[in-house]
């Protein structure tokens, strides 16, 4: 049985991936740092699909997160066909009265914990001579995003991580995509401080249809895969605005 590894797995979109692969027979593995969900999750699958998950509550916003769930994910003799990078954490507000501390998670876990996972991996899957990364990135990763600064910026990196490394693993047989959804429904804009953007989410999708997307995605071995037919029309159109006009447009958009 294939398995598959989803980081923020207790709820949005990590939630919703872990139930879509669960559904397609993949057996996940569930990291987040709220156990209770978790087993709550784990317990989903197992009376739905008949499969036994792997639940390791962990916090992955320290610097050596990656290392010890690659050490715990060993212990269990499993081998991880799919890596969903999923956990992220976002923090809306003036750059300038950000606490350093959450920026420093917020870096942490979007990037460092991404990246050194998908290197530990990797090798594993290149080994296999098959496998997939799917990085969640944003469709705040195609420009810059005032009051949101760091975070948009820790998404372009993943944007861009991924479009190298799936470069040099194709020939391996190991397929990397990045998703870029833009808002999505789940608890994220609370933990993000944007409980008053009511415009900005009022519409936008439930995490279940992005992870459905995103699967899908995955298994076409897209690059790059933008949510939404509006998402990618206002990322085609960049193309002929200034970049001062596109961080304007960002920044009116973020106070909606």
């Amino acid at each position: 049985m294939k398995t598959a590894l989803i980081t923020g797995a207790s709820s949005g979109i990590g939630r919703e991936m872990a139930l879509v692969l669960a559904e397609n027979n993949y057996r996940p593995i569930l990291v987040a740092r709220r156990e209770t969900l978790l087993d709550m999750i784990a317990d989903e699958i197992k009376t739905n699909y008949n499969l036994d998950p792997i639940v390791i509550p962990m916090s992955l916003s320290k610097k050596d997160s990656a290392e010890k769930l690659f050490e715990k994910i060993q212990k269990e003799n499993v081998h991880i066909d799919i890596l969903v990078n999923n956990a992220g954490i976002g923090d809306f507000g003036p750059f300038s009265i950000e606490e350093i501390g959450k920026i420093e998670s917020m870096m942490t876990l979007n990037m460092l914990t991404l990246t050194k996972l998908s290197r530990l991996f990797a090798p594993l899957m290149i080994e296999k001579g098959f496998g997939h990364i799917l990085n969640i990135a944003s469709t705040a990763a195609f420009q810059p995003v005032p009051n949101f600064a760091v975070y948009a910026a820790s998404k372009a990196y993943v944007l861009q991580f991924s479009e190298a490394i799936a470069y040099e693993l194709k020939p391996f047989g190991v397929y990397v995509t990045a998703v870029c959804p833009g808002a999505t429904r789940s608890e994220f804009q609370d933990t993000a401080g944007m409980e008053d953007n009511t415009k900005l989410f009022s519409r936008a999708p439930l995490a279940f249809l992005v992870a459905d997307f995103a699967f899908e995605a995955m298994l076409k071995k897209k690059t790059i895969a933008i949510y939404g037919s509006k998402n990618r029309f206002l990322n085609f159109m960049q193309r002929f605005s200034s970049r001062k006009m596109t961080t304007k447009v960002a920044a009116s958009m973020m106070d909606a």
